[in-house]
């Protein structure tokens, strides 16, 4: 065990050379060691030859500032209150300040969304990769030191268990990779107390880490982003989406407000099923000649429930955990799988005829060996008390029994003896690869109870983000797939721009969107689902996320599937370009239709004779609004609706801080705001004034921000 010190020092003096250290992404990271060992090889850069240090990571989290006076004086006290003792990275704040030093490189395969845009040293050194190669390319990269926060907790011996908690996505395949290759590679482990102890596949062999800190001073509070608003757009794209969700399926969804949509769209569907499938009739209004409709969508409620499995363990999955939505469970071997895919092993209920099924998939010998005994115990068949004897024979307490399970009155022993347990054991119903949530959803994973906790599984994203390995298995596991993915753009022809721009500037990173597309293509049954809002306020005004033709492509065209915005689902799998284009069309804000159909037209994709059908004419914001209000108006459709670390007050701050800020950007409705707030006698709560610095307004600039803000309340 070590100090954050003594782990610097180690580090130091074992590592000849550059030290190129590997980190995991979001809040895996050790923060408090990374600092330390940043600032000591920092304080070499004046040596003649100092060591350099080169850090390859993603997602690097910082508590927000925010970009204006107001902005930083709303904030400072939230940022106290959510994100309380979490330490910044410094050579984020290097980074971002432009001063990293020379003998320091920082490459991260995943941006937090639009963060070093314009920053020339982060977009130089982002390194474009799948999610599934990061391990490999590493190695590649020749990464010397792995440090990983951890979790800890004692045994009944006293002594320490480590568990990798949120991510377990890279570090055990680096450790084997650099091993089997012979590569050095020393493995640092920070336990932080505030990680909850994830159990299963998470957990760390004893002696795994070369290192172990469990200095006080590496435990800090868990970077917690606070849930966002979800709009009206949000919720339309949320309950199309979850209307393709097939009951028994397979479900990945991401962070923020649309997977919160997607979640409570779920929720909905299950609790108030006639209120969901009215809402769904409002979206999907079927035409004069009877198209479109609830054609082809999933209405009805989870009596088989659904399976996670998820790059990223978000708190829309725990909603669906705690609400029994998300409980299909998967096993471990490929057998059982199909056993329980076929309803062979009903309700998972264990009895003589479980055995039986097991014999005739082959998969136990009809004289149980050892292994068969010791996979029958982990799989719940069997109880602990059935041993095989050295003769051959079964004994249960005692009591002897043949060990031919091939026979009926074998297997109706066994149950008799209570030999035979009541129900499967092992399933998983979550395949997680980090995780990444709100203050609560970390206080709900520390107190889950342990048998709830055991239904997901912390693992390796090789596992998860693709079929190669195990493919059988995962075939079986993931059936009816519906892997849900965010865009920016979608193009007429069905390509998706998801990461960057046509510049080169990256605005996030591939992650595992690629390999959750392909793998839709690849499983039967399954869909790819990307979802985008149909327009973006730009500051050259509204512009269409529907594009004709972009000048980059992070999903080509020939992997297109689904498409979703908030006015509808274009289904492109085997459609023909011409009709891509009119499925597109359909679902865009209705003020650029024309000017796509154009477009398409000129290109000679699309008839030239071809109109715009009527019913698609009324994709507008207010439209949407008005037939979601009444569902909104009685809960069913919450602005918040898993909560938020925000107080009434501060939802109403920054709600007007919005307004003033997107009006910055507008200048006739700057002109108009301002003529408006001028003219109103409204006055801030003096709360409100103190919180933003307002208070003691005497320059023009305070005063005119006053009346601005108190006019937008």
């Amino acid at each position: 065990m070590a100090t954050l010190a003594e782990a610097v020092d180690h580090v130091l003096a074992t590592v000849e050379g550059d030290i190129v250290l590997g980190l995991p992404l979001g809040i895996g990271k050790p923060n408090p060691f990374v600092n330390l060992l940043y600032r000591r090889v920092k304080a070499m850069g004046g040596d003649a030859k100092p060591r350099r240090l080169k850090i390859i990571t993603a997602l690097s989290l910082e508590r927000p500032e925010g970009s204006s006076e107001l902005e930083r004086h709303f904030l400072a006290p939230l940022v106290e209150r959510v994100f309380k003792d979490y330490p910044d990275l410094d050579y984020v704040k290097d980074l971002r300040a432009g001063v990293l030093p020379p003998h320091i490189e920082v490459s991260e395969f995943f941006f937090k969304t639009g963060d070093y845009l314009g920053n020339e040293r982060a977009q130089q050194a982002y390194i474009s990769t799948n999610y599934t190669f990061v391990a490999r390319d590493m190695g590649v990269l020749g990464v010397n030191v792995i440090a990983q926060a951890v979790a800890a907790r004692e045994t009944a011996d006293g002594a320490i268990e480590l568990s990798l908690s949120s991510n377990p996505d890279v570090t055990f395949e680096l450790a084997e990779r650099q091993a089997a290759n012979g590569r050095p590679l020393l493995k640092v482990g920070v336990v932080n107390r505030e990680l909850p102890f994830m159990p299963g596949q998470a957990i760390a062999p004893s002696g795994f880490f070369d290192v172990v800190v469990t200095d006080a001073a590496a435990t800090h509070t868990l970077f917690a982003p606070p849930n966002g608003k979800v709009s009206s757009a949000d919720y339309a794209i949320g309950l199309h989406a979850a209307s393709l969700v097939a009951d028994g399926g397979t479900l990945q969804i991401g962070i923020g407000a649309l997977g919160d949509a997607i979640t409570q769209a779920l929720l909905v569907r299950e609790r108030a099923n006639t209120d969901y499938r009215s809402i769904m009739a409002t979206l999907c209004p079927a035409g004069p000649d009877g198209l479109d409709g609830l054609k082809g969508r999933e209405l009805g409620g989870f009596s088989q429930g659904l399976y996670g499995c998820s790059e990223m363990f978000v708190n829309g999955f725990l909603q669906l955990l705690q609400a029994g939505i998300l409980s299909r469970e998967v096993f471990d071997d490929e057998a059982v799988q199909r056993l329980v895919n076929e309803g062979r092993i009903p309700g998972l209920a264990v009895s003589p005829d479980t055995l039986a099924v097991l014999l005739e998939a082959g998969r136990i010998s009809p004289v149980l060996t050892r292994e068969d005994l010791a996979f029958l115990r982990k799989l719940g068949v069997l109880t602990a008390e059935v041993a095989l004897k050295a003769d051959g024979d079964l004994e249960i307490q005692g009591r002897r029994i043949s060990n031919r399970i091939d026979e009926p009155e074998v297997r109706a022993a066994l149950h008799d003896a209570g030999g035979l347990g009541q129900r499967l054991a092992g399933g998983v119903v979550l395949h997680g690869g980090f995780f990444l949530g709100p203050t609560d959803f970390y206080e709900g994973l520390r107190r889950m109870p342990p048998e709830m906790l055991a239904r997901i599984d912390m693992t390796r994203i090789d596992f998860i983000n693709q079929l190669h390995g195990r493919s059988a298995l995962k075939q079986a596991q993931r059936r009816q797939g519906r892997f849900m993915n965010t865009a920016m753009m979608v193009t007429l022809l069905g390509a998706a721009v998801s990461d960057g721009l046509e510049s080169g500037q990256v605005v996030s990173g591939v992650g595992g969107q690629y390999n959750f597309v392909a793998m839709a293509h690849a499983l039967p049954g399954a869909r790819s689902i990307l979802m985008l809002r149909a327009s973006y306020e730009h500051k050259d005004g509204l512009r269409s996320t529907l594009v004709w033709n972009y000048g980059h492509t992070t999903i080509p065209r020939h992997l297109r599937d689904v498409v979703i915005t908030e006015y509808g689902v274009a289904d492109l799998r085997a459609q023909p370009d011409g009709e891509v284009i009119k499925r597109l069309i359909a679902i865009a804000d209705s003020r650029f239709q024309d000017d796509l159909a154009a477009q398409a037209k000129a290109a000679g994709k699309l008839d030239a004779a071809y109109e715009v059908p009527e019913r698609y004419r009324q994709n507008l914001p207010e439209v949407l609004h008005a037939g979601l209000q009444p569902w909104r108006q009685s809960g069913l459709l919450p602005d918040f609706p898993f909560g938020t670390d925000l107080t009434a007050g501060e939802i109403e701050m920054v709600t007007a801080l919005r307004k003033m800020q997107h009006a910055t950007q507008h200048p006739v409705e700057l002109v108009a705001m301002v003529l408006k707030s001028l003219a109103s006698s409204r006055e801030a709560p003096p709360a409100y004034l103190e919180r933003l610095g307002l208070d003691d307004a005497t320059s023009f600039k305070k005063m005119f921000l006053r009346k601005l803000f108190a006019g937008n309340l």
